[in-house]
């Protein structure tokens, strides 16, 4: 592992700890880590060497507040898991701390190993093209809360959705019609390859949006269905 992935590693499990440790109910946030990871309680058993009714416990609120060393052991064995499996959700929340934004605003930075046909990635979400845009391939994603996106970030901070690069399907999430992010990506430039609003049908979106698009160049779709179902298509794309 280099120095960077070591320090990318060392502040995604910082920031893990503090937000279990800090939690108002920090069991429901180990909780929530471990679906994040896709760790059943068993196997995170079997990593800390405790039987699985103790994670549950924790979990469950039945014992008392995990303290800092158990919180640690736990962060570290979600990581080791992960990283067994080939590091794949290490490397994405790593991806999103590094950009420096809250998880509540990123769901996913990914960039892919080689370009991807962006008919590749409708298909897997199950979106709907509404515009074509110029570009017929795409080398990452990103999946952001649309509101705050727009209502928290700045000009320079909202450009850094992009990733290491533009030629990219940005997804919005929590959109009503779609008006705010067209909007807002007329103020930010360049525009990204491809863009999907997320939780509405084709009949629900903007009726100026396709238009927008097609003006800026780039692809437009929209997706229903869960957040949680999106995401797991999206990491299975590359």
């Amino acid at each position: 592992m280099s120095d960077h992935d070591t320090d990318a590693r060392h502040r995604l499990a910082e920031r893990m700890a503090g937000e279990i440790t800090l939690s108002d109910d920090p069991g429901a946030t180990m909780r929530k880590w471990r679906t994040e990871f896709d760790v059943s309680g068993t196997d995170l058993a079997d990593e800390l060497g405790v039987s699985p009714s103790v994670v549950s416990d924790y979990e469950g609120g039945r014992r008392d507040s995990p303290g800092i060393g158990i919180v640690r052991r736990v962060v570290e064995g979600l990581l080791a898991i992960d990283e067994a499996r080939g590091g794949g959700r290490v490397r994405q929340h790593a991806r999103v701390v590094e950009a420096g934004f809250d998880r509540d605003i990123v769901h996913d930075l990914r960039e892919y190993p080689a370009r991807v046909p962006i008919s590749r990635v409708y298909d897997a979400v199950g979106a709907t093209e509404l515009a074509p845009g110029d570009d017929t391939t795409v080398a990452g994603h990103t999946v952001i809360n649309s509101i705050q996106a727009i209502t928290r970030l700045s000009s320079e901070e909202f450009y850094r959705l992009y990733g290491q690069s533009t030629n990219r399907v940005l997804v919005f999430t929590e959109v009503t019609r779609g008006e705010s992010p067209l909007v807002a990506l007329r103020v930010v430039t360049p525009t990204p390859s491809a863009v999907v609003l997320h939780g509405i049908t084709p009949e629900e979106c903007w009726e100026h949006a396709p238009k927008l698009a097609r003006a800026d160049g780039f692809s437009l779709a929209v997706a229903d269905g869960p957040l949680e179902d999106l995401l797991g298509a999206l990491r299975e794309v590359a």
